[in-house]
């Protein structure tokens, strides 16, 4: 691997630009579709905009400044001395691929990930279990590091220090390395939206693209009548499971009553009462239509509707 740049050089916005130069760990997960909270369209556009403006919440915080303590924690329950690798690192062969790597193990040719888990989602830790995301970002890192194997060590809040050692997977790393580069050369450098991946990024990014309809225009579509039957049995079925999922709630309203909360194994259940105070704007339109029209907001969109003909 080559270092890229010195993180201890540069600002918090040059890093994030560096971040744009290529794909790191956790773009990793997305792109091959196994992240589930951030799609390959999310990443394609966070790569070819020059916006340095990153969403951060209460959680990332934690997780940033817990880092030191997690990392702590895995040398005092593994003997090993780890250091902080101070810089983004790429791949020679393959120089898209990005590294910026929690920590590497001293006297060893291993890396190190930290991570701080919500109790929320200690159950996709259980019985070993290491969600996908986090596989693939460790094999990445490994693919961008040439690394024998990377340690994961996860804080679950007020219930478990887990860690997990990940050896290298040559078939798995093969394969991430043809599905980034393709992803880097076909779609971020060509400027070409990724496939459809069934996110609201994607559907919003659509949205802006083609934002308003020509009606008269029609136009045939080719190819497209099995995945419009395959889309009438989803409806279906969607349907089929919402009904089945109403009178299950039913079922549990009326056992509860008034009771606010209620509890079954493995579950906590709330039906509590809120109050919420919206303006009546037909009210609003008849007893006062100038104040109404003042404060009025004119917004298009589309509507997508398939019918079985």
């Amino acid at each position: 691997m080559k270092r890229l740049v010195n993180i201890n050089e540069i600002s918090h916005e040059e890093w994030l630009i560096y971040r744009k130069k290529g794909i790191t760990g956790t773009d990793a997960g997305a792109i091959v579709g196994m992240n589930p909270y951030v799609s390959s369209m999310h990443v394609y556009q966070n790569k070819i905009s020059d916006d340095t403006d990153q969403i951060d919440n209460e959680a990332m915080r934690q997780g940033r400044e817990l880092e030191d303590y997690v990392a702590k924690r895995f040398m005092e329950h593994t003997g090993k001395k780890v250091r902080k690798a101070q810089a983004i690192f790429y791949n020679e062969e393959h120089p898209f691929m990005l590294g910026n790597f929690d920590r590497l193990v001293v006297g060893e040719n291993a890396g190190l990930e930290c991570k701080t888990v919500s109790p929320y989602s200690a159950d996709k830790w259980k019985d070993g279990k290491i969600p996908l995301h986090y596989q693939i970002q460790c094999q990445h890192y490994l693919a961008v590091s040439g690394c024998e194997c990377w340690y994961l060590a996860a804080l679950v809040f007020g219930q478990n220090f887990i860690v997990h050692k990940i050896e290298r997977d040559e078939d798995l790393i093969n394969s991430l390395i043809k599905i980034e580069q393709r992803f880097w050369e076909d779609n971020v450098l060509a400027g070409i939206l990724p496939d459809p991946d069934g996110s609201d990024t994607y559907t919003d990014a659509i949205a802006r693209m083609y934002a308003d309809s020509r009606a008269e225009k029609t136009i045939e579509l080719f190819g497209a009548k099995q995945e419009l039957d395959r889309r009438n049995e989803i409806d279906e079925l969607v349907e089929k499971l919402e009904r089945e999922k109403n009178e299950i709630d039913q079922k549990i309203k009326l056992q509860m009553q008034d009771a606010a909360y209620a509890e079954a194994e493995g579950y906590r259940i709330s039906w509590v009462s809120s109050q919420s105070q919206r303006i009546d704007t037909k009210k609003l339109k008849e007893d006062d239509p100038n104040i109404y029209s003042k404060y009025s907001k004119i917004s298009s969109s589309r509507r997508f509707m398939v019918k079985v003909a």
